[in-house]
């Protein structure tokens, strides 16, 4: 799927992800390829990227590199699931 991540300052990220896993106001859940149109608010927490990402030198401090996971801290967001694209707009 491709993803977008976008903070007020800027356009952190763009490009093809296996999947995203992000704190919803009521629960966490996942996203994967091909998922369900769906538009949710978001709530202070981890965004969990798996798939090779290639992140701009100017935005690598506000990712972190675990076990093969980017994780992206995010006070609140809103996202926007649709024809295969995750647009993630965040408050840092």
């Amino acid at each position: 799927m491709y993803l977008e991540i976008i903070s007020p300052e800027a356009t952190l990220f763009t490009g093809e992800v296996d999947s995203v896993s992000v704190p919803g106001i009521s629960g966490n859940f996942q996203m994967l390829n091909n998922h369900a149109p769906i538009v949710s608010s978001l709530k202070k927490g981890n965004v969990v990227i798996l798939g090779k990402l290639e992140i701009l030198d100017e935005f690598k401090s506000k990712f972190e590199q675990i076990q093969g996971k980017t994780i992206f801290k995010i006070k609140s967001g809103t996202i926007e699931m649709s024809k295969n694209k995750l647009i993630l707009l965040s408050d840092l």
